[in-house]
């Protein structure tokens, strides 16, 4: 007789590739891809692979390589077929793996972008997870627990519960943080515009002569790009802005301004940030992010505790039993919590540059921008590479480009290499650069909506943004924000201060030694 009390055993890798190779076969290839011509995984954009019709038997790739010590990204060895899918994601989206000559330096090589884990069919790689201490921290009550929120979280969380593509779900968002217990919930978009008055008066006062910094100026709130430069460029990094990240610099002001202001021993408050972006787990381990540690003489104090993506947040507000569609809507907390419009649409590629323009522009003239510099269209929308021409007053024309995607930014940082090596003028004075297709909406750690990631979600993402400058905010310049203002005048005094530069700013590491670059081009 059948033993029905017997266990099911589990099917290993090695197993489950044996039998796809088996009689099978044909049964698996006819559920998978039946007599479909599309292409596989949707009409999105996507890699060379995915621009032909789909096909079976899959071959078996391998895989990226992944340290143990990851600070972003992890992978359950018992889920991975060896697709090759991550493969595909890291070299030909991001230009990472393969990119270095074998065998390894010191460094197993990675800029925690998360591509990987949106591309991943069985979900073999994911998120490091961080929300155990954050739960952790939450039940403590001898701990002041505050949580920030970056812009792209807001057009994609409710994705996870159903709605949607490019939900708007903001209020919602601060009222679930709530109901899981944080004692203060702030914007990321409060920083962004402070990001925007930091790196442009850096941006003005490299144009006019008064830094003696090189042009272009390159932004600095990718934490992947970041490391992808360091990598791969590092004889570039003095165009890098100075600037700290907006979660970065919310970390660094909610241990020194916000706790000064309440009265709140540093070390007691415990910092936590949402964000659409793997790559931020590893940013605010970064040694030099401990800026307000530092000022009370503790420099293993850093300036934000645990960063929780998208989709984990999700997974708290589920395990908390949380009915995330019937919440009502709540507000940001004072003080760090004003956002703008120019603040919003930093979640998405081109966003950073069109609100640094928006403020530059002020910076110069004293007078607010043109409607016309409210849309730039020219840097809008999903091409990897864009790029616009601005005239300023007093300035004359500025150029700028834009690109998301480590394999657009290669483009454009050899055609900087060339300018500099022939002595030409720089091509552009300043240029974005963010490490995810799409950029923030299409962050390591946001909704696996689609397999691989497609333009139509990051389009209703993007679309959701831009609505949300145009329609729902009412200011949409950086340097109009209450707060933002308030805190120059009680604490930074201006600008590049002194006491800025301190928290707001940082310096940059060439990993060039670590390893032995090749360009394949």
């Amino acid at each position: 007789m059948e033993n029905r009390s017997a266990k099911p055993q589990s099917l290993s890798r090695r197993g489950f590739l044996k039998v796809l190779g088996g009689a099978g076969l044909a049964g698996v290839a006819a559920t998978i891809t039946g007599c479909s011509t599309d292409q596989a995984g949707g009409k999105g954009w996507m890699p060379q692979q995915y621009q032909v019709a789909s096909s079976w038997p899959v071959q078996v790739r391998g895989r990226v390589p992944i340290d143990p010590a990851n600070p972003s990204i992890t992978r359950d060895d018992k889920k991975c077929i060896l697709c090759g899918q991550c493969i595909e994601a890291c070299e030909r989206v991001q230009t990472v793996m393969g990119y270095y000559e074998l065998p390894i330096k010191d460094d197993i090589v990675c800029v925690n972008c998360g591509q990987c884990t949106l591309w991943c069919p069985t979900g073999a790689i994911t998120e490091v997870d961080h929300t155990e201490r954050v739960f952790k921290a939450l039940a403590d009550p001898n701990l002041h627990v505050v949580v920030q929120t970056a812009p792209a979280t807001r057009v994609a969380l409710g994705e996870e519960f159903g709605m949607p593509a490019g939900s708007v779900v903001e209020g919602k968002q601060v009222a679930a943080l709530k109901a899981l217990g944080f004692d203060a919930v702030f914007d990321t978009n409060f920083t962004a515009d402070l990001t925007i008055m930091e790196e442009g008066s850096e941006l003005v006062a490299r144009v006019t002569g008064e830094l003696k910094k090189p042009l272009p100026q390159f932004t600095s709130c990718s934490p992947g790009w970041v490391k992808f430069c360091e990598y791969y460029y590092p004889d570039l990094l003095e165009h890098m802005s100075s600037a700290k990240s907006p979660q970065q610099m919310m970390g660094a002001i909610v241990k020194s301004y916000y706790a000064k202001q309440k009265g709140i021993d540093p070390q007691k408050i415990f910092s936590v940030s949402i964000m659409p972006c793997t790559a931020k787990k590893y940013e605010c381990q970064r040694p030099e992010m401990n800026s307000a540690g530092k000022m009370i003489g503790k420099p293993e104090i850093m300036d934000v505790d645990a960063v929780i993506t998208t989709r984990e947040l999700a997974n708290m507000i589920k395990q908390k039993g949380i009915d995330f569609t019937q919440l009502s809507d709540e507000q940001y907390d004072s003080m760090l919590g004003e956002g703008t419009g120019a603040a919003v649409i930093f979640g998405t590629t081109g966003g950073v540059m069109e609100a640094a323009v928006r403020s530059a522009y002020f910076l110069i003239t004293k007078q607010n921008p043109p409607d016309a510099l409210l849309s730039l269209t020219p840097v809008r929308g999903l091409n990897g590479v864009k790029e616009a021409s601005l005239e300023i007053p007093g300035v004359g024309p500025v150029k700028v480009a834009v690109c998301s995607g480590l394999s657009n930014a290669r483009k454009i940082l050899d055609q900087v290499r060339a300018d500099l090596k022939a002595g030409n003028p720089p091509s552009y004075h300043f240029i974005e650069f963010m490490s995810c297709p799409g950029g923030c909406i299409g962050g390591g750690g946001q909704p696996r909506t689609s397999l691989p990631p497609s333009d139509s979600v990051r389009q209703a993402r993007l679309d959701s943004l831009y609505t949300m400058d145009a329609k729902m905010y009412k200011k949409r310049l950086s340097h109009e924000n209450q707060e933002v203002l308030d805190i120059y005048k009680n604490f930074f005094e201006h600008p590049m201060s002194h006491l800025a530069e301190e928290l707001l700013h940082t310096v940059y590491t060439d990993r060039g030694k670590h390893l032995t670059a090749k360009n394949k081009a």
